[in-house]
């Protein structure tokens, strides 16, 4: 029988499970037991250490329209105090250790050698960069996605099209999505469009253009009023993502609970619709098992289902054999200088660019996206000197590219930044390679029969779902953390429906307003 002296285990030391783990400690008498299977805290929301210099895997933008989030991650951290004014704060870095920086966003597309605005917007530049026959389609294919839209939406590609037109889908989204996913966009759910570029489209990067032309930049950090692939500013934590995890981490210890690495869970025992214990394996290959009140997962649904004992149902099971991921690696390189070209600034002898991160449109090469670490936090840089970039490769578990030992790897990453004119092979002056297994749950394979185990899982009443990976969902890590407040909220309330976690980033605003409204 179980007890309220029995610990709640939380499955994967991620935002969403170190979320939980907070929430417990501070307002309850729940013992959260957190097992994490690598050495570090921050799943993919971790900042790797190579040399001094800090690599963020994915560039993690701390921004959230959830009042609750924002304010969350400032108790934790939070911005120095200068004269009361955000705006002075953008581009400050402190002396003090623990706290937030205000960043400055500017992410940009690379693309015929060029750099193009992201989200696309009618400039000038942008016009000459496409040239009058491309603009002349895009413009018209725009005009017949608005009056003759593809209905109903079956497929990626039909969401992007009718909300940007044909040609404008062709340039700038079709290639780099399917680099992203490894399969053609008419093989991925539109479900995936609608969790990730739900609000954005043409008509609304026009507004908000319109906009910076008459508004200054500045306000509130919060952005209510801006989609969130346009928001201008975000908070970031001058050592990187894993700083703010590493301090809930020590918070959740502080409190009572307990954070321990290396566990690898292998199975949950469950009896008449309840978890009763969970049994992992830890790091000198040692199994132990835990009772339990209840169990929040964020670790891949693909790996829990047939680590539940009894054995789930064949059609259960089958599905989630059949989820399927997408898996990234990082290559973080330290070069002397960026290549001086057209679009690099002057005066600064790293010819640095100001973009945070930079979509790689070029289809010769095999890298998706560009981090430049020194604008994410002059901290994470530890000679500033020189500039530290972050490649980001999507591939599949066990394939090619993530095949490739480190040197080979690296010598690739250097190739294909002197092929598409960014640096000059001499300037590169080190690497370090991280290899991410399912960073992103795919919106394939059995992903259209999901449900199925949604309904499974809901039925175990204390077996909560939460974050990317528990949920098969692309959360940002705001939506994580707020599935898991919720998780929270059900366990201290004894509610036994889980339709409030599943709602998180399914409507526009994600229900912000009605977690909110719960503080």
């Amino acid at each position: 029988m179980q007890t309220e002296e029995q610990p709640i285990v939380i499955i994967g030391g991620g935002p969403a499970g170190l979320t939980a783990a907070l929430e417990l400690t501070a307002r309850s008498k729940h013992k959260p037991i957190v097992l994490e299977a690598l050495d570090d805290v921050g799943g993919i929301s971790r900042t790797i250490e190579f040399k001094g210099n800090r690599m963020d895997i994915g560039g993690h933008r701390f921004f959230s329209k959830s009042d609750w989030v924002m304010d969350w991650w400032r108790k934790i951290m939070p911005l120095p105090a200068l004269d009361g004014r955000s705006d002075n704060l953008l581009g400050v870095v402190p002396p003090e250790t623990d706290v937030m920086l205000l960043r400055s966003r500017l992410s940009r597309i690379y693309f015929l050698r060029r750099f193009f605005d992201y989200p696309i917007s009618l400039t000038a530049q942008t016009m000459q960069n496409l040239g009058l026959l491309r603009l002349i389609k895009i413009g018209c294919s725009y005009a017949w996605a608005m009056c003759f839209p593809r209905r109903p939406e079956r497929h990626l590609e039909d969401f992007f099209v009718n909300r940007f037109g044909g040609e404008l889908y062709r340039t700038f989204f079709r290639d780099y999505t399917e680099k992203v996913w490894g399969v053609r966009c008419h093989e991925i759910s539109p479900e995936w469009g609608a969790q990730r570029i739900k609000g954005l489209s043409v008509s609304k990067a026009l507004v908000h253009a319109a906009k910076r032309l008459v508004q200054p930049k500045g306000g509130d950090v919060a952005q209510k009023g801006v989609e969130t692939s346009l928001i201008e500013r975000f908070l970031y934590p001058k050592f990187g993502p894993g700083q703010m995890w590493r301090l809930v981490a020590d918070k959740v210890r502080a409190g009572g609970g307990e954070v321990r690495f290396g566990c690898r869970v292998t199975g949950l025992h469950h009896e008449n619709g309840r978890v009763l214990q969970v049994t992992y394996v830890d790091s000198q290959g040692q199994a132990h098992v835990l009772e339990c009140a209840a169990a929040i997962s964020s670790m891949p649904i693909k790996e829990l289902i047939p680590a539940l004992t009894p054995a789930p149902p064949e059609p259960v099971a089958r599905i989630a054999e059949g989820l399927a991921y997408r898996d990234f690696l990082t290559v973080g390189l330290l070069v002397k200088k960026l290549k001086r070209g057209r679009h690099t600034p002057r005066g600064d002898a790293r010819n640095l660019l100001p973009d945070t991160w930079i979509y790689i449109q070029e289809p010769d090469v095999r890298i998706g996206r560009l981090q430049i670490f020194n604008n994410w936090s002059p901290a994470l840089v530890q000679d500033a000197a020189n500039v530290w970039l972050g490649l980001e490769y999507f591939c599949f578990e066990n394939d090619e590219l993530w095949s490739l030992d480190d040197e080979a790897m690296g010598r690739l990453a250097i190739e294909e930044l002197v092929k598409i004119d960014l640096i000059d092979a001499a300037d590169a002056l080190d690497f370090h390679i991280a290899r991410v297994p399912k960073a992103y749950p795919a919106y394939f394979g059995t992903y259209d029969q999901f449900d199925t185990l949604r309904r499974f899982t809901d039925e175990i009443r204390n077996l909560y779902l939460v974050g990317r990976n528990g949920m098969h969902r692309y959360n940002n890590q705001d939506h994580s953390m707020l599935t898991a407040k919720l998780a929270v909220d059900d366990i201290l309330a004894g509610c036994v429906s889980k339709e409030s976690i599943w709602t998180v980033n399914v409507e526009e605003e994600y229900h912000e307003e009605k977690v909110d409204d719960a503080k």
